[in-house]
């Protein structure tokens, strides 16, 4: 009885051995990746999220042509709420981050050492892996305030978002547009929610916050509240333009925010960056995995239309040069990344 038990023993051993080893083999290839993203709530948060959950595949997930996961084997990405683009430069450069969203604008003061970056050395290994949507500069105040034009900002209360946050570097820039700065109004600096419960409880005259549209907490304050969005056009925006040529016109459109006309204000694209040290085959593997069909069927579903992007307008509105991983993507789909970026 033994004699003819031992085969099926030693082979039971061996399968056991077999299923150890390549879990041990598994658990070895398992990539944790922390994406910073923004404030809660504004747009940063739920993009963020969305991305990581699309590029991540953790082992034991169904394979795409399933119907699951379509992102990259082994990867698990966790989406980090931030005050947001300066914050996150902050987080790729302490090792704190692996991955962030952050603001075209803020990514190239970032890259040169200027503007809130002016007192650090230069992040030149700030590398980009995709431009995203594209987002707007809101102004918002109440509809009773009697404020119709940035120019009345001047000695009023104005939040210019959370001290490490891309709004705060954006805001500078458009008050500067119109003649202003920091020191023309009396500024505060709070995130999205908390400047918009603010402007509600009459405790700051307005707020601005750059992100895509529609905004949640911006939403929320519409509808809750009475209240206005200042455009930024004219000849201010066009001054700006021509000293910033990250900036773009575009309208937030009628009804965008409850009982809102269309409003003409500058934009910003969202850039997606690593640090450049990051694996080159991983980068490769997010890029392409971020931009697989079946990836964008679930963007398209879940995003609002104007914060949706494909991989043909991946490679426009980027700030900082690009990750040799998603040039060599790119580059593979046939893409001109030659006059993007470049270190």
């Amino acid at each position: 009885m033994m004699r003819r038990l031992w085969p099926i023993l030693i082979l039971t051993i061996v399968a056991i051995s077999m299923v150890v080893h390549g879990s041990v083999a598994q658990q070895a290839e398992i990539k944790v990746v922390r994406i910073g993203t923004g404030p809660t709530g504004g747009s940063y948060f739920p993009i963020g999220g969305i991305i990581a959950n699309l590029i991540s595949s953790p082992p034991g997930s169904m394979a795409c042509a399933a119907g699951g996961s379509c992102g990259v084997p082994g990867l698990i990405v966790s989406a980090i709420s931030t005050e947001g683009s300066v914050e996150n430069i902050v987080g790729l450069t302490a090792s704190n981050l692996d991955m962030a969203l952050v603001q075209a604008d803020v990514a190239k003061l970032a890259y040169l050492g200027q503007g809130p970056f002016s007192d650090e050395a230069p992040h030149r290994k700030l590398r980009a892996i995709a431009s995203l949507h594209p987002e707007a500069v809101h102004v918002v105040t109440r509809a009773s305030s009697g404020i119709d034009s940035i120019a009345k900002l001047r000695g009023k209360r104005v939040s210019l978002g959370a001290r490490r946050s891309g709004t705060r570097v954006t805001a500078g820039m458009v008050l500067e547009g119109y003649g202003l700065n920091a020191d023309a109004v009396v500024p505060v600096y709070e995130g999205l929610s908390r400047s918009a419960d603010m402007l509600a409880d009459g405790e700051i005259d307005a707020f601005f916050m750059v992100g895509g549209y529609p905004m949640p907490a911006i939403q929320y304050a519409a509808e809750a509240n009475s209240i206005r969005l200042l455009p930024v056009d004219g000849e201010n925006a066009d001054a700006l333009l021509a000293r910033f040529p990250f900036f773009s016109r575009t309208v937030i459109p009628a009804d965008t925010y409850h009982g809102i006309a269309a409003t003409s204000t500058l934009s910003v694209r969202a850039n997606l960056v690593v640090d450049a040290s990051m694996d080159e085959n991983l980068v490769y593997a997010v890029t392409k995995a971020l931009w697989l069909p079946e990836n964008l069927q679930v963007l398209n579903r879940d995003l609002p239309e104007n914060l949706r992007v494909g991989a043909k307008e991946a490679i426009s509105g980027i700030a900082v040069p690009l990750h040799p991983g998603a040039a060599r993507f790119y580059r593979d789909a046939g893409l001109p990344v030659d006059n993007v970026v470049s270190q």
